[in-house]
């Protein structure tokens, strides 16, 4: 299938395009280069911005069989503190990249979106049925694109499928999780356990959870890849899916150190330090709709194989 990965040289992105080049794909990726760096061997790539509709129609007007979305401005704090560029770009951009693929008479999209979109939740596990109550800029823009989604497929017959990630960790094909600034725990603890950071703090130890840290579900990149195949095949008849994507269990913020310290055998220095504001408990997922729609499986559920995996991608 002739498939284009719109920010296919971030993280996720590239090991997602990689898979489908694998899996026989005809893969092209588009990315302003802005934030990612991958190269990805095997595919066609055009340096496009999809705050560029000139650029982006130019890309589109190669023809494709499916769209896999993945270009969007990601860290929390900054959205906080820059609300308008993440709505500008995510929502802006996404805007721009439906309206080349109606000029190209492209149906189908599969969307990174993401667990930012149910906020604050009453209780775990979430499911898609919970209530979408963002809490940052981040997650609203989110959830906008997933509203404007919705209405794409109405209106023009489409298909479109949500992916809401829960955490991403892990790494494949030689490429792992970077951004700058880092906010993701497990590449902050594997830092500390290199000694290109000092120590990691601990937001919060008085949580109602066993061990008085914050709870968090993570899903290894290789088991959320194997999901956008999978939401590329249900794309095939027009209509609107949206599927939580995680493990279904949780892993607390001293586990991750802990099983770092194992998994790379170094002491990993610990500050603790107050809760931070907006943070959850517990975030957990639960997934079994994509489980019983798509047939889909994590294979690496274990959060030791995530940390190894990505310690290795260090070069250790």
């Amino acid at each position: 299938m002739k498939t284009l990965v719109v920010g296919g040289a971030g993280y996720i992105g590239s090991i997602v395009a990689s898979e489908l080049v694998e899996a026989g794909h005809d893969v092209s990726v588009l990315d302003d280069l802005s934030r990612g760096t991958a190269q990805v061997e095997g595919t066609t790539f055009y340096e496009a911005s999809l705050l560029d509709p000139e650029s982006l129609d130019g890309v589109l007007a190669n023809g494709f069989d499916v769209v896999l979305h993945f270009a969007a401005l990601a860290l929390v704090p900054e959205s906080v503190a820059e609300p308008e560029l993440y709505f500008r770009v995510n929502v802006g951009g996404t805007l721009n990249l439906l309206e080349a693929m109606n000029a190209h008479d492209i149906k189908r999209i599969v969307f990174s979106s993401t667990c930012a979109v149910y906020g604050e939740p009453a209780s775990v596990p979430i499911t898609e049925q919970f209530p979408n109550n963002p809490t940052n800029s981040y997650g609203a823009s989110k959830l906008a694109v997933d509203h404007l989604l919705t209405a794409w497929t109405t209106a023009r017959n489409s298909s479109a499928v949500s992916l809401r990630y829960f955490n991403v960790a892990g790494a494949a094909h030689g490429l792992g999780e970077h951004h700058e600034p880092e906010t993701h725990i497990i590449p902050i603890v594997l830092d500390a356990a290199a000694g290109t950071r000092s120590h990691v703090e601990i937001f919060g130890t008085d949580y109602p959870t066993p061990d008085g840290t914050a709870v968090r579900d993570y899903i290894h990149v290789l088991d959320l890849a194997t999901a956008h195949i999978l939401a590329i095949e249900a794309t095939s008849t027009p209509g609107r899916r949206i599927y939580n994507l995680g493990n279904g269990a949780g892993f607390s913020v001293r586990e991750v150190i802990e099983t770092a310290e194992r998994v790379t055998g170094c002491s990993i220095p610990v500050v603790e330090s107050e809760r931070r504001a907006g943070d959850p408990a517990q975030l957990i997922s639960a997934s079994d709709l994509i489980r019983s729609e798509l047939g889909w499986v994590p294979l690496y559920p274990e959060l030791e194989r995530m940390i190894k995996d990505a310690w290795e991608h260090r070069g250790h």
